[in-house]
């Protein structure tokens, strides 16, 4: 199994560096699959919320206006680049309910059963052991509430997402697809089986498929600066990531590749 310390490191590290692009307006479906898992759990007003890996706020900013200012949401995130963005968009919109705070999830202490709603978009993979993990979150649930986990299906960002991969390795066969931690549950099956191991019960998964729409070719790469392509992408020379970039380009505009397809299974468990 890989490393849980280089791997926590490596993804801060990614995110860190990421957070340049990782709120362009390319970068829109992280705010549209963070409030589509919030509107799935139907949260109250008043709600405890718990969302780890929570990003510059896209699932976390919608659950605390969700819960109403008697509620209360606290965003966990490795990546204090990304949490200086999620503060100051909760400041923009007037949200006294919510508090970001730099933080590794498996280790945070806090108390068993203290949050009605628990939840992860997109960040469940990046842990080596995701039975722990879910453990953990499962922990934190009190009964009566959720947990919430979404992940990637098995198409994410296609055609563009394989036309970058065979770019890399063109170039760095090496670095081909070492960082795709999502592909381990990409099927509702497993995410369903992941979630069960980890003791969550009454779990349903909502399978998705959908598309991302792309204004120019450009905004794939700008799509690609702001994720974890990222870690790929900087262990090129200038050279090389330019030819990876002119690649992926040249075959958007000569297939007229205008949308994506992007593949996202939702996991709610009830306690």
């Amino acid at each position: 199994m890989i490393n849980r310390d280089e791997a926590i490191e490596k993804t801060k590290t990614i995110f860190n560096t990421a957070s340049d692009y990782f709120d362009a307006p390319a970068l829109s479906f992280w705010n549209r699959f963070g409030q589509q898992t919030i509107e799935r759990l139907s949260l109250r007003k008043g709600d405890q919320v718990l969302d780890v890996c929570c990003g510059t706020g896209a699932s976390a900013i919608p659950a605390a206006v969700s819960v109403g200012s008697n509620g209360k949401v606290l965003g966990i995130d490795i990546a204090e680049s990304l949490l200086e963005l999620a503060r100051n968009k909760s400041q923009l919109q007037g949200l006294n309910n919510i508090e970001f705070r730099s933080g590794d999830f498996e280790n945070l202490g806090l108390k068993s059963e203290s949050f009605d709603a628990v939840v992860c978009v997109f960040g469940i993979f990046f842990v080596p052991d995701m039975v722990t993990a879910v453990k953990e979150l499962w922990r934190m649930v009190r009964p009566g509430g959720k947990l919430a986990i979404t992940s990637w299906g098995k198409k994410v960002f296609e055609p563009a997402n394989q036309i970058f991969w065979d770019a890399i390795q063109a170039e760095r066969p090496d670095l081909y697809k070492k960082f795709t931690p999502w592909e381990r549950i990409a099927e509702p099956a497993s995410l369903q089986a992941l979630l069960v191991a980890g003791g969550a019960t009454q779990v349903e998964v909502f399978a998705e498929a959908g598309t991302h729409e792309l204004a120019c070719a450009e905004d794939w790469w700008t799509m690609a600066l702001g994720g974890g392509f990222r870690g790929t992408i900087d262990q090129l020379d200038l050279a090389a990531r330019e030819r990876v970039k002119q690649a992926n380009l040249e075959y958007l505009r000569t297939n007229n590749v205008h949308s994506l397809s992007v593949d996202v299974l939702y996991a709610i468990a009830h306690k």
